[in-house]
């Protein structure tokens, strides 16, 4: 049985606890501490990763991990508990000098997390459960599911965009669109096998493929998304590519780029796996890749940000050659969607309630980045006006996890950017703002904080 590093970090928790860790020493290198204490390296970087996100441990590239200086929260906490205000006294806690430490009056705020919720969602979803409810249906709508032909056909209506709309025949349903990514890996390459993908990419498909045994391997990106040349020559499976909103850059990919990108993906006959997660906040209309190479392309989409995620969704579309061979995928990996969620969600696809809450969102998360606009205005924070997190590039002298330590002093976590990288040698000093979950009143307060933190520390004189 795998090891869990959240119980690792627990032990190195308890060593700094009891003092048998002091402030400032060094803990082991990673890979070191993991041939000592026989676990696999991803295991040792997450259980360090975890102790970061606690605020106990400071990880400085080029020179380690090192205990914190600090009076911690309680063991287990990814956000310290408040404290009794004040003025920090500088590196200690791991604060800032001249911002206010967290207090009862600011509450925690997670910036990692980013769940969007409409006003008045809890309503408008309600009158579409109550049928399901009825003790003849609900207990056929407990079983598994494979999907119906009107659940098809709504899911079909959802996803189409201008130019494309998917054939009922092509789509899937899973649990989320996380097992919809994992079923179509699993489907497509083998143990062993290269996915290309951008070098910045989605945190749980690099989980995916160290679960699978595939190796990912970064693509060059720029301001019009991935580089169709860097796909040429790297003997690649497979490739994993978010070309709307992508996260966590906001990168939307040109129709130029995209249209270089299907050559040469037509050229090498290559399988994509496009996830489209966020697209929906795009009112643009843009095409997926899909309707450039639909014989190649697998589109991963879902409901969870749509809607809720407490009752997820996902929607494979896959080639229709591919259909049956995917849906074995699904099946052996226990994937398939709970027929309860379905049925509710194509309820709401069918009485109008998704496409209320996509304009509600829309207009949610225009707000929410015009705050980060005037909170965050002088720094180099790459975003685009309709989505949901911001990914902000830190001032000098500032590193990603010595500034994720800061902020959880602050009440505030926020994703450091090496969660993203594939290559762990090229970390990128920079963090992902998630957006959505924290109420208004208090992502605007978290803001003006983390702007504070960073001023503060790079004004001060080297």
């Amino acid at each position: 049985m795998p090891y869990d590093y959240r119980r690792i970090a627990d032990r190195i928790a308890a060593d700094i606890t009891a003092g048998r860790l002091r402030p400032g020493e060094r803990l082991p290198p990673q890979r070191k501490f993991a041939r000592r204490h026989g676990i696999a390296a991803s295991t040792a970087e997450r259980a360090y990763g975890e102790l970061v996100r606690r605020g106990l441990v400071v990880g400085e590239v080029g020179r380690g991990t090192f205990v914190r200086a600090a009076e911690g929260g309680p063991v287990g906490r990814a956000l310290t508990e408040a404290t009794s205000g004040g003025v920090t006294s500088g590196a200690a806690a791991g604060g800032v000098v001249g911002v206010p430490a967290s207090s009862g009056a600011v509450a925690a705020v997670n910036m990692e997390l980013n769940y969007p919720s409409a006003p008045g969602q809890s309503e408008l979803l309600a009158p579409a459960l109550a049928p399901l409810l009825r003790p003849d249906v609900l207990t056929e709508a407990l079983r598994p599911a494979t999907g119906t032909a009107p659940a098809r056909e709504a899911a079909a209506g959802l996803l189409a965009t201008p130019g494309w709309r998917p054939a009922p025949g092509q789509l899937l349903f899973t649990g989320n669109a996380r097992q919809a990514i994992a079923a179509t890996l699993a489907s497509l390459v083998r143990p062993g096998g290269r996915v290309g993908v951008e070098a910045l990419t989605y945190p749980l498909v690099k989980e995916i493929a160290a679960r699978l045994g595939i190796t990912l391997v970064p693509l060059e990106t720029d301001e019009e998304g991935l580089r169709p040349e860097s796909v040429r020559g790297a003997r690649l499976s497979a490739l994993y590519v978010q070309p709307t909103l992508h996260n966590p850059t906001s990168v939307s990919t040109t129709a130029e780029r995209r249209a270089q990108l299907a050559v040469i993906v037509r050229e090498l006959n290559l399988p994509v796996v496009e996830d489209r997660i966020w697209s929906f906040l795009d009112d643009s209309g843009r095409d997926p890749l899909a309707a450039l190479v639909p014989h190649l392309t697998h589109v991963v989409d879902g409901l969870s940000k749509r809607v809720a995620p407490g009752l997820t969704v996902g929607m494979l579309v896959v080639p229709e050659r591919r259909a049956e061979v995917v849906a074995e995928a699904v099946r052996s990996g226990g994937w398939n969607a709970g027929r309860f969620a379905l049925e509710a969600g194509v309820r709401w696809i069918e009485d109008g309630t998704v496409e209320r809450l996509v304009e509600a969102k829309r207009a949610d998360a225009g707000a929410r980045q015009r705050l980060v606009a005037e909170c965050l205005g002088g720094f180099r924070v790459r975003c685009d006006p309709r989505a949901y997190f911001a990914w902000w590039e830190l001032p000098a002298p500032w590193r990603a996890d010595t500034f994720t330590a800061a902020a959880a002093a602050h009440g505030i976590a926020v994703t450091p950017g090496r969660a993203f990288a594939v290559d762990p040698h090229r970390t990128p000093d920079a963090v992902r703002l998630g957006l959505a979950s924290a109420a208004v009143p208090e992502l605007a307060r978290a803001l003006r904080t983390l702007a504070a933190i960073a001023r503060a520390q790079s004004s001060r004189p080297s």
